[in-house]
């Protein structure tokens, strides 16, 4: 589940520093013959793991292996903390990012089981506090919609990423996400969509996510430490520690782990290890049932495993790498043909921790990688590709070379690129006003508040939990620092027709964010002073109302309403022009008149 758009490197001359691999291992107790017969597949499989890890200069991996309804192999290889060369074992925990959301559609199936939700009707019918952009989104989307990203908006992550926003808070900010293409025919990501899931499962249920799904999913299959938040584990000896390569060098580095999960948590807040997430895969592989004990319904598995939208070769056509045919999105897993077995699996990504879940339905084969460091990701497919082939007794597909290419590739393109960042500044520019003037806070629905503030002779950014000082680039763009982990923010502001800084656009995730600066708050009592009839040259009578939390409005004869929108001091503006501003005069604290300005000149309307 990544988010903000930005650039990392990737470089060429690679000497990875970890020339050998850890391993720690778990076998069952009495080994039967299908056992040893795995474990001869198996054999050299040691030997590649610690050639990946090299390759790749990763810090660690756990592999568990299920068939039918055993974990048959679970073994860490590297490190869960590469700085004291702790081992990766089977019972390290770590976050599983995105893995979360087959808990998530599960649940909701739970509750459709129950009759209190269903998958193809609309979901407001169930759920009317929702609301989406608009009516046909409002008319139309469905738990099936949600659960599946086809809703036609796209995923707008910087919203919740690193931000202070709760799960409701979340939920309300559906209706200002304008969808991106038509509902049910591009599969567009969204981790908000599930995070809306897990409020309704606590509107239609009376829990909170976390509850409901401990209770019905997590205790019955035994999975005792997983949880959901970093504070939580770190109390675990067993513990990951997430690390990522320099952008510029291979270099590995600690980063901090991320902890603002609470408000997105259905989408990729569970923490768990290789050792219980067996007992999730076994009952996923075995139609619910963990320990002879039917936990998840039968029925909602096979729901989530129905194709609802699909998604391109894209591996075949960009690449010609064949071997993955017709991806097809569920609810909360992906399906798709490798090399002519069906395969279903989910990936999951947060920072410095990564992972991914599959099984094979027809084949009773599963496999379970977590890997730690973000360069490393592209991993969990390429050991679980490798794993199935073995077992399958299918030649090696040679994924770690293909994707180490262009990892390399891509290492070396960024660091170019980045040394030619700026190439386009025109030189010798100022701002057009001085820096008090941008600061502010500025605003968006969906996005939330970008403070500006000025300290000593330079602006300081701040946006959800992203703390940056701002350099002068050209005009009026200012620049972060490239930071190390979240790249570069560029922040160009905009100045009205009146010549007032008032909005500062920035690229997030897939478009320009507008965000608008804050009027000044207005005393209550002020505003319904300003209330009252104005009378224009012509001698028409016009009426300024008030109405506590909506504020002004004009109200002509004949004409509706339009609200008034405060600039600064006693200026406002209407929605429909930029640059007509209406202001009221005081005279000894009262009201005297209104006057408005436009491009063609003030006119004064005194208050009757």
């Amino acid at each position: 589940m990544p988010l903000v758009r930005r650039l990392h490197s990737i470089s060429a001359n690679w000497i990875c520093p970890l020339a050998v691999a850890f391993a720690f291992m778990i076998f069952p107790l009495a080994a039967g013959a299908q056992d040893t017969d795995i474990i001869k597949k198996l054999d050299g499989f040691d030997a590649y793991m610690a050639q990946t890890l090299k390759d790749w200069n990763t810090p660690g991996i756990g592999v568990g292996i299920v068939v039918n309804d055993k974990l048959v192999f679970a073994k860490g290889y590297g490190y869960r903390d590469y700085e004291k060369k702790l081992p990766f074992t089977p019972t390290t925990l770590q976050q599983i990012a995105s893995n979360s959301k087959l808990f998530t559609a599960v649940a909701a199936g739970m509750l459709v089981e129950e009759g209190k939700l269903t998958w193809d009707k609309p979901v407001r019918e169930s759920v009317p506090p929702i609301q989406f952009y608009n009516d046909q989104l409002n008319n139309n989307v469905t738990l099936r919609d949600m659960l599946s990203h086809r809703t036609g908006v796209t995923r707008h992550d910087s919203i919740w990423f690193k931000s202070p926003f709760t799960r409701k808070e979340l939920f309300e900010k559906l209706k200002y996400l304008e969808p991106q293409e038509p509902m049910r025919e591009t599969f567009l990501y969204n981790n908000l969509m599930f995070s809306a899931v897990g409020e309704i499962i606590e509107l239609k249920s009376g829990q909170r996510w976390e509850q409901f799904v401990r209770e019905k999913i997590l205790t019955p299959l035994d999975m005792k430490t997983t949880t959901y938040s970093v504070d939580e584990m770190n109390q675990h000896a067993d513990h990951g520690v997430p690390f990522r390569e320099k952008r510029d060098s291979f270099e590995l580095y600690k980063i901090p782990y991320y902890e603002d999960t609470e408000g997105v948590a259905p989408a990729g807040a569970i923490i768990s290890n290789v050792d219980e997430l067996s007992h999730w895969l076994i009952a996923l592989m075995n139609d619910g049932k963990y320990n002879g004990q039917q936990v998840l319904p039968a029925k909602v598995l096979k729901e989530t495993l129905q194709p609802a939208i699909g998604l391109p070769n894209t591996l075949g056509e960009a690449l010609g790498y064949w071997e993955l045919l017709n991806p097809a999105y569920g609810m909360g897993r992906q399906t798709v043909s490798y090399r002519g077995h069906l395969l279903t699996f989910h990936g999951g990504d947060l920072p410095g921790f990564h992972s991914q879940v599959s099984f094979m339905p027809n084949d009773k084969i599963g496999v379970i990688v977590l890997v730690i460091s973000d360069h490393s990701a592209p991993l969990y497919n390429i050991v679980s590709y490798n794993v199935y082939e073995r077992l399958l007794g299918m030649d090696q597909t040679p994924w770690s070379q293909r994707r180490l290419q262009q990892r390399l590739a891509s290492k070396k393109a960024g660091t170019e690129a980045r040394a030619k960042a700026g190439a386009d500044r025109v030189p010798n520019t100022k701002p057009s006003h001085v820096l008090a003037d941008y600061a502010a806070e500025y605003e968006n629905p969906a996005y939330g508040i970008v403070k500006i503030t000025q300290k000593s002779d330079a602006l300081q950014f701040d946006f959800h939990d992203f703390h940056f000082p701002l350099s002068h680039f050209h005009y009026d763009r200012f620049d972060t620092p490239d930071d190390e982990q979240y790249g570069k923010f560029s922040v160009n502001f905009r100045t009205n027709p009146q010549g007032d800084v008032d909005t500062a656009v920035i690229s997030l995730d897939e478009a320009e964010v507008v965000f608008t600066r804050k009027p000044e708050t207005l005393d209550a009592k002020l505003l319904q002073t300003l209330a009252g009839t104005y009378l224009t040259p012509a001698k028409v009578k016009f009426q300024v109302t008030y109405q506590p939390g909506a504020g002004l409005a004009l109200e002509f004869p004949g004409g509706p309403p339009q609200k008034l929108t405060p600039v600064k001091g006693l200026q406002f503006r209407t929605p429909r022009f930029a640059d007509v501003i209406y202001e009221f005069v005081l005279e000894n604290g009262q009201p005297k008149a209104l006057k408005e300005r436009d491009p063609s000149g003030e006119f004064t309307y005194p208050r009757q």
